[in-house]
Formats: structure tokens, C-alpha cells, sequence
């Protein structure tokens, strides 16, 4: 998922709001040593002195220490009225700890005893500047260097000396190396040390980017830590707009700045246009904390709380929410980390179709990620490298084309990012589970141990990869396996480690598994073995009729759901108790319990029971190049060099029916039990029956096992004994345990002989 991390930086960009609000608060700071300073003027010069004065200097000190220096070219103290003026005044304030080094001037004051007013007349200006190492200087050293001087320009200053309040209707000026604004109306209440900047804030801030902070009112206290607090504070930087109802600055006693609060309807929008195209950022929220860090109060943490939301638009649309978000920096000001929590949402739309394919299988997806807290790790200040969930995680992935939405849970989530702060991978454990849904279709469930999820460069997923435990439902299909990878491009889960699929009855095992999720169909390859359960016997069957279950093997399988078909290759065997059919290839229809045996190698064999009158039972091997079998027909038919070998008689042909017994009638028979019983084999082309001491030939044969009689017929058919020569007729009849044989002659009235040939 992209995100253009260069952007989150730049919300912050309120962080030069504070150096502006530290420019105020020094405001305040010189206004309040002004004060303390023209109390002590009139009782220092305007009462002790009724006449014009030359060079004096006023000071006032505290153990040891001095608060403030008194300079002035000139005092001029007037008999009416009790006015006092004074010129060319330069006022040093000290602090009570040597830690100031502030010089407020001006070229006239007056002083009215009555009202207690000191009023400036023209304009004042003040410079700002610490000093903490004045503490451990000798008294009124000023610092070695100015670090960072604060100026303020002002006019029409009034100070009450009875209250100690001050105020200017007028416009206040500052200028700072970082910054230079303005404010129209100064107030300031001793009682409460509240000092109001009455209106029309503005501040300008230095940069190689234009900055503008405005704000309709600010305040700033003292008590009981300095704050400063701005009421609609806006501040627009280039492209870049940041708003709220209102902004607190806390500084600290050196009047740096430790933190910014801003609270209600938190808003921060930026505009892009480049060569990829027009893009936009906003971001809300109801509070915005600024954690500050360093002599030069740089941005350390940010801090959203209260319904944060993040919204992109360009290329590809992005949105994000959570109750509060905490963004770390570096020392280089670059973003590092940004944890969010509770109740984390990132929703990130698909690129449209025009410029990703039209495949709604392998287009790109909506994705939404949903966890209680997500932490983002950034490279180099504007990449994102890799996230990770707290507490279990939830992605949703949605693919409108295809009707079709997929959620992925894990107990932990960990993603990797491209250079392009594109999503390259994501890993997902423990207990990751993947449920796909499509209206009108059962879900499909995966479940495993761990998931890695490999996304394509222009968007989308490439893979998924499941790791330990793997368990797969899809309808009544069942899967278990300890790998499995799927590719959504031809939508083939492949199952490696020891997989088992079941299905309708049959479990399937191999060395590996793949299952097609569109047409259903499965490919096993490698030590293939299927088991055919939950079977119902069918009374009217014979080879495969039981209701024990059917074994099939191989080295591999394709088996098709729609029409319950399974193609096995390889050394194929399909047995049923003492049914066995063995052959290269073995297609099998479960639904009919059909089969179709055929290859172009070793050839196909099968072996069925002979019951003879007495009960004895003997086993019937038959060899072909193709067998057929429906259970239904009880018909097995071979085709190409079919052989049967019987305990004591062979049968070749070209091709053979072989009828069995219907289960019902055999199933008295304890000696057959659930083999299938020979009841007639009708053999056609080049028929050679051979027994000890006898063989015969023709062009069709009938047997039957009730009776053991052979009919031969076609050919003509003959019977050739090593002792008594050969027989010929239109048909020969003949018997397999004795040396019978009826012979039926040509013509209108054909003659029958008979011939018993001594064995």
C-alpha cells in the first residue's frame, strides 16, 4: 500500500508554530519586566527629584543581585499636575536569577501620579535575550554572545503603576532570525499574569518555503506554567493548510518550548501536482499533541488522538482511521516511526482497470487493513520499510469484478515495503486463516500456522504461501497438508507436505496436490492413493458392488468434480476386496462405479473367480490392451490380445465379454464372498481356447460357467488333439472337465457326430 510518508512530515509542519508562540510568550515575558521597571521609576526619579536631572542611572537589586537597570539622558518633572518625563530611557531587565539580559527603549515616557499611568510616548522596542550562565557571572555581565535576540516594535504602551496592568490599542510588532509577525491590542492583567494579544495575529516564517500563521486572538499565562494559547490558529505553507480551533504552547522556564496542544477540529490538507498527476492529503482529528526536544525545540513525537482520519486522493485512492496516532522523529527532524491505535482501519483503493489489465482475477484488489494498533517504520524520512500489527489483524480484500471478497486474519501481520512505499510482501502468525466469499457460493477457509502474501508491483496479489498446519475447506471439499501455495492468476492451491484431500467419499494422498479453485478439478502427483468410502452396495452390481471401500493407486491422478471423474496414471491399481484391475491408466466414475483401463505399455490385467459345480473356486486371470466395466451391466469388455488363463485352460482373442454374476445371486456362495463370479465369456476374433493335451480355434466362442461348456463357431472352428487328430465343423461344443465334443455339421440337414477323445 502506498503511502506517501513525505507528506505525514509536513502535517507537523505546526511545529513552527511553535517557534512563532515562543516569540509571543518572550513578548510577554518583556512586557511583564517592563512593568516592574516603570513602577520603580516614579519612586525612584519622578518623587525624589522636582528638577531637570543629567545622566542618571536607576537600579533596584535583591540579595546581591540586580533586577533592573535604570538609564536616562533626562528627566524633566513638571510642578503642575506632578508629570514626570523622561528621555532617551534604556531599561536592562536582570531576573530575579541573572538568567535575562532583556533591553527595552524609548525616547520619551511620561508619568501621570494621579491615575498612576506611565505611558510611552512614540515608539518602544525590545530586545530579548537569555542568559543562563548570568547565575554564575558577577553581577550585570552580560551573556558572551547573542544566540537568538527577540525584537518587538510597539507603540502607545500604557502602564498602571497602582495596578500593575498594561495595554496598547496599537500595532506590536517582532522580528526573530526564524520568524517576524504582528498583533493589533496588547493586554495584560497583573492580578492573574494573563497577557492578550487582542486580535490579527500574524506570523511569517523564514524558510526556503512561504509560511503564514494567522490566528484571531492569543493568550499567554504564567501560572502555572507559561503557556500560550491561540484561538483559530491557521497556517498555510505553500501548498500546505493547517487549522483547529485552538493551539496551547507550554514553554519552559528558559522559554523554550516543550510542547503544542492542538485541540478541536484538527484539520491539515495538502496539494500536489507533479508529473504523475494531481494528488491531495487531509487529515483530522480532535486533538494534536507536539512533544518538543533540544535548545532549539525540535520536533521529537506527534501525538493524534480523537477520531484521527487520513484521507488520500489521486492515483490511487487511500483512507485511514484509529483513536490516536503517536509519530516519532529523528534528531534530523525525518519521521521514524508512527504507531496508531485503537481501532486501526487503512483502506486503500485499486488502481482502475485502464492501468492495471482487465482480468478481474489478476487486477488489483481494495484492500482494507483493520487491527487494535499498527506500527509504521520509515527509511529516510519519506519511505515506508515495513508495519506490523499488535494483537490480531484482519485484511480484507475486495475484487468487484469478480463478485468476490477475501479475509485474511493472523494474530500478528508483519509487511514489507517497495522503494516506492509500495506493499511487497505481508506475513501473517500465528493461527492465519484466509476466507474467500462469493455470493451464492459456500466460503472457501484456509488455515494455517504462518502466511506470506507476495504482492505484484502494480498492485495486486502475486501469491500466498501457508505454512504448518495447513487446513482447507471448499464446500465439501477438505484439505490438509503442511504447505500450500496459491497464485491467483490461474487460482491453483498446490499442497506439499504429506497433503490429503477429501471430498464426496473419497480421500486422496500424495506427495503433492493441486487444486484448481475455479473448475474444481485436483491433480495428485507422486505415490497417489485414493479410497473410495461411504459406498452403498448395489445388489445388481458385481466387481466393484460391495460397500466396502474402493482403493485406487498411482503416480498421479486428475480427477474433475463436475463430472465426479478421476484419471489415474502411472501403475495404476483399483481394487475392491479381491477385485483388482491393474493397468498404466485407469479412468474412474464414482458416481456409476465404471472404469476404463488402457495403455500403450505393460498391458491391462484383472483377475475375477470361477465357481465350478462342486463350489470349488478358481481364480481367472485376464490380460487386454483395454478394459471396460460398468457395475450396473456386469459386463467387463477387453479389447486387444485379450488372454484369460484359468486353472487349467487359456482363451485368447482379439476382444471378450466377460458377464459376471450379479452380487445377489453370489453372495450365498461362502467360498466367492465379495469376488466377482464368472458367469459367461464371449470371446470374438482369432479365438484360441488351449488346454493339456488339446487346442482349439474359430472366430467366436460362448462359454459358460454353470455348465463348463464351450461353443466355438466361425472360422471354421476345429479341435486338434495330439493323439487323435483334428475336428472341424460349423460348430464344436466341448466341455472342460471331460473329453466330450459335439460336432454340427454344413447342409440343409446338417449331421452331428460325436467324438470322445481319450485324455
Amino acid at each position: 500500500m502506498q503511502v506517501p510518508i513525505s507528506r505525514v512530515r509536513r502535517w507537523f509542519a505546526v511545529s513552527t508554530v511553535v517557534l512563532v508562540m515562543l516569540v509571543v510568550g518572550m513578548y510577554f515575558y518583556a512586557r511583564w519586566r517592563v512593568r516592574s521597571a516603570l513602577r520603580a521609576v516614579p519612586q525612584k526619579i519622578g518623587i525624589e527629584f522636582s528638577q531637570t536631572a543629567e545622566g542618571f542611572t536607576v537600579s533596584k537589586s535583591e540579595q546581591g543581585r540586580t533586577l533592573f537597570l535604570v538609564r536616562a539622558s533626562k528627566a524633566v518633572q513638571f510642578k503642575q499636575g506632578g508629570r514626570t518625563e523622561l528621555h532617551n530611557v534604556t531599561i536592562t531587565l536582570y531576573g530575579r536569577d541573572s538568567s535575562r539580559f532583556d533591553q527595552i527603549y524609548g525616547a520619551d515616557f511620561e508619568y501621570d501620579p494621579q491615575s498612576g499611568d506611565v505611558t510611552a510616548q512614540g515608539e518602544v522596542q525590545v530586545d530579548l535575550e537569555a542568559n543562563p550562565e548570568g547565575i554564575l557571572s558577577p553581577d550585570q555581565t552580560p551573556p558572551k554572545e547573542l544566540k537568538n535576540p527577540i525584537h518587538l516594535r510597539t507603540s502607545g504602551l500604557v502602564f498602571n503603576q497602582k495596578t500593575g496592568n498594561a495595554y496598547t490599542r496599537e500595532r506590536v510588532s517582532f522580528e526573530t532570525p526564524q520568524a517576524s509577525g504582528s498583533a493589533v491590542g496588547v493586554n495584560y492583567l497583573a492580578k492573574n499574569g494573563v497577557l492578550t494579544l487582542q486580535s490579527q495575529l500574524e506570523i511569517a516564517l523564514a524558510g526556503p518555503k512561504s509560511t503564514r500563521i494567522t490566528a484571531a486572538r492569543g493568550v499567554v499565562t504564567r501560572n502555572p506554567q507559561r503557556q500560550i494559547v491561540l484561538e483559530q490558529p491557521h497556517m498555510i505553507r505553500g501548498e500546505e493548510k493547517l487549522e483547529s480551533d485552538t493551539a496551547t504552547l507550554f514553554l519552559q522556564p528558559d522559554n523554550t518550548l516543550e510542547r503544542v496542544l492542538a485541540s478541536g477540529n484538527v484539520h491539515a490538507d495538502t496539494v500536489q501536482s507533479n508529473s504523475q498527476g494531481h494528488s491531495e492529503m487531509h487529515a483530522s482529528s480532535g486533538q494534536a499533541e507536539l512533544l518538543m526536544a533540544g535548545e532549539r525545540s525540535a520536533l521529537r513525537t506527534a501525538i493524534l488522538s480523537g477520531d484521527v482520519q487520513l484521507e488520500s486522493l489521486g492515483a490511487q485512492n487511500a483512507a485511514g482511521s484509529a483513536g490516536r496516532v503517536i509519530v516519532d522523529f529523528s534528531a534530523g527532524r525525518d519521521v521514524e516511526k508512527i504507531h496508531a491505535e485503537n481501532g486501526v482501519r487503512l483502506k486503500q483503493a485499486r488502481p482502475s482497470l485502464a492501468s492495471s489489465g482487465t482480468n478481474p482475477v489478476t487486477s488489483p484488489q481494495d484492500i482494507e487493513i483493520t487491527a487494535p494498533a499498527m506500527d509504521f517504520f520509515v527509511a529516510g524520512g519519506d519511505r515506508l520499510d515495513r508495519a506490523e500489527t499488535s494483537g490480531p489483524g484482519q485484511i480484507a480484500l475486495s475484487q468487484p469484478d469478480a463478485n468476490q471478497r477475501t479475509l485474511v486474519t493472523a494474530g500478528k501481520f508483519q509487511a514489507r515495503f517497495g522503494e516506492h512505499s509500495q506493499l511487497v510482501s505481508l506475513q501473517g502468525s500465528p493461527e492465519a486463516k484466509i476466507v474467500t466469499g462469493t455470493p451464492g457460493q459456500p466460503d472457501r477457509v484456509s488455515k494455517s500456522d504462518r502466511l506470506d502474501v507476495a504482492f505484484r508491483e502494480a498492485g495486486g496479489i502475486e501469491s500466498i504461501a501457508q505454512d504448518g498446519n495447513l487446513a482447507y475447506v471448499d464446500g465439501d471439499r477438505r484439505a490438509w497438508a503442511g504447505h500450500a501455495d496459491y497464485t491467483p492468476a490461474d487460482m491453483v492451491l498446490t499442497l506439499t507436505g504429506s497433503p490429503r484431500v477429501v471430498e464426496a467419499g473419497m480421500t486422496t494422498t500424495a506427495r503433492t496436490m493441486r487444486l484448481n479453485r475455479a473448475t474444481g478439478d485436483a491433480i495428485a502427483e507422486g505415490n497417489v492413493k485414493s479410497t473410495y468410502s461411504e459406498l452403498k452396495q448395489h445388489p445388481d452390481g458385481a466387481l466393484l458392488a460391495s460397500a466396502d471401500p474402493i482403493h485406487v493407486t498411482s503416480q498421479s491422478m486428475v480427477a474433475h468434480r463436475s463430472t465426479a471423474v478421476a484419471l489415474y496414471s502411472g501403475t495404476a491399481r483399483i481394487w475392491q476386496n479381491s477385485n483388482t484391475v491393474e493397468a498404466p491408466n485407469i479412468q474412474f466414475n464414482r458416481n456409476d462405479r465404471s472404469l476404463v483401463a488402457y495403455g500403450n505399455g505393460p498391458p491391462v490385467s484383472t483377475v475375477i473367480v470361477e465357481v465350478d459345480r462342486t463350489g470349488r473356486v478358481t481364480p481367472v486371470a485376464i490380460t487386454s490392451s483395454r478394459l471396460t466395466y460398468t457395475d450396473a451391466e456386469r459386463k467387463v469388455h477387453l479389447e486387444g490380445g485379450v488372454v484369460a488363463k484359468g486353472a487349467d485352460v487359456t482363451v485368447t482373442s482379439n476382444q471378450t465379454d466377460v458377464y459376471l454374476v450379479r452380487r445377489a445371486e453370489s453372495a450365498g456362495n461362502q467360498s466367492v464372498g465379495s469376488a466377482g463370479e464368472l458367469d459367461r465369456i464371449v470371446a470374438e476374433g482369432n479365438v484360441v481356447v488351449q488346454q493339456p493335451g488339446r487346442r482349439a480355434t474359430g472366430k467366436t466362442l460362448v462359454y459358460s460357467a454353470a455348465d463348463d461348456k464351450f461353443v466355438l463357431t466361425g472360422g471354421p472352428p476345429s479341435i486338434f488333439d495330439a493323439e487323435h487328430g483334428k475336428i472341424t465343423g460349423d460348430s464344436l461344443t466341448f466341455y472342460k472337465r471331460d473329453d466330450r465334443v459335439l460336432v454340427e455339421g454344413r447342409g440343409a440337414s446338417p449331421t452331428v457326430s460325436t467324438t470322445r477323445v481319450a485324455r
